[in-house]
């Protein structure tokens, strides 16, 4: 797929989102809201992520403890997906950024489907609603057929098959907030969404799992 622009146009944009990924990891999920994703057919512009830091620094990180074999794609280089299977059933992914080896990345948590919407509802029939397609990381990778293949695919190539372009929109005001679901860190300002966007999943705090008596 060509780049909007021409050639020149899309090198230019790929670097900034170059420079944007390889910095930290707070600026670059703030970055990625409004940035589009394709994969798979369709293109989601992205409402929701969240933050995660690396080794030591973020509890609530894949990478808190040091690297595996899971999440090896996570210590770089940036501008890579990570993709992870979680509950038995759910595809998640997030993008890699920072220098590499210091493992942050941030997870694509929502996203508005803006092309391939067909489709879209073909892989998510149960969606009441266009807003509900993408609403939730594990819809977001459904509804872009991605899965444990797409593991370290390279984002920033505008002519690869899951690629991630710069907002071609105002993004608007970016709130913040603690993190979803997570057992540690949970009360960490991570969290980053859009303003009055309906495809932002509503707050959840982890709730342990208690033992049967």
């Amino acid at each position: 797929m060509a780049a909007v622009g021409g050639p020149d146009r899309g090198a230019g944009l790929s670097a900034d989102l170059a420079a944007l990924l390889a910095g930290p990891v707070v600026p670059a999920a703030r970055g990625l809201l409004g940035c589009l994703l394709h994969a798979g057919g369709v293109t989601v512009r992205l409402t929701e992520v969240e933050a995660y830091a690396g080794v030591g620094a973020d509890p609530a990180s894949h990478a808190h403890r040091g690297q595996t074999p899971r999440n090896e794609v996570m210590f770089g280089p940036p501008g890579h997906l990570y993709v992870y299977f979680t509950y038995g059933m759910h595809w998640c992914a997030n993008v890699v950024c920072g220098p590499a080896g210091e493992a942050a990345a941030v997870l694509l948590r929502a996203g508005e489907v803006v092309a391939g919407e067909t489709l879209a509802r073909q892989r998510r029939p149960g969606a009441r609603a266009a807003r509900e397609l993408a609403r939730g990381p594990a819809r977001l990778t459904t509804v872009l057929g991605i899965d444990g293949g797409a593991n370290g695919a390279y984002l920033l190539d505008p002519a690869g098959p899951i690629h991630l372009r710069p907002p071609t929109t105002a993004t608007g005001r970016i709130r913040s907030g603690p993190r979803v679901g997570v057992a540690n860190g949970h009360d960490t300002q991570w969290r980053f969404w859009l303003d009055g966007e309906p495809t932002v999943t509503p707050y959840r705090r982890h709730v342990p799992r208690r033992r049967a008596g």
